[in-house]
């Protein structure tokens, strides 16, 4: 076999799921999920193993970059196709809109979380203030012992 023959079934220039995963740091089990989810595409060699083009490095790293912002699947395999061609998004309608709503989103759940902190707070203020009066009423209680 030293002669450099191919001794498996897939076509030159795709690599198999392990080569990708290492490629991009990612689990073949993501990898599988990002496919199920149809984010990314996989052929089929005739042993039937999953193969990939070289395109599929910069996709699994769009992706990667788009659940970074919160999005969730679904809105980030509508977006693909305006996904290429380097970072950011093809402006269009339709993307500018996505992230203007996962934006109002965020603004959303930021309130919300701001109101949370604010409530817990009251309850950490009321708990130093009822602390200090109840060590005091127990100094008291001890003294009078």
């Amino acid at each position: 076999m030293g002669d450099g023959a191919r001794t498996d079934a897939r076509p030159a220039g795709r690599m198999r799921i392990g080569e990708l995963a290492r490629r991009t740091g990612v689990s073949t089990r993501v990898l599988r999920y990002y496919e199920q989810r149809g984010l990314l595409r996989a052929g089929r060699d005739t042993n039937g193993y999953r193969t990939y083009d070289a395109d599929a490095v910069e996709a699994v790293a769009r992706v990667r970059e788009l659940l970074a912002t919160g999005l969730n699947t679904e809105s980030i395999r509508d977006l693909l196709p305006c996904a290429q061609g380097g970072p950011g998004l093809v402006s269009c309608t339709f993307s500018c809109g996505v992230v203007e709503q996962q934006m109002a989103r965020l603004d959303a759940e930021m309130a919300e979380l701001e109101r949370r902190r604010a409530a817990l707070g009251a309850y950490a203020q009321l708990m130093r203030q009822r602390r200090t009066q109840d060590e005091a009423l127990a100094a008291m209680a001890l003294r009078s012992r």
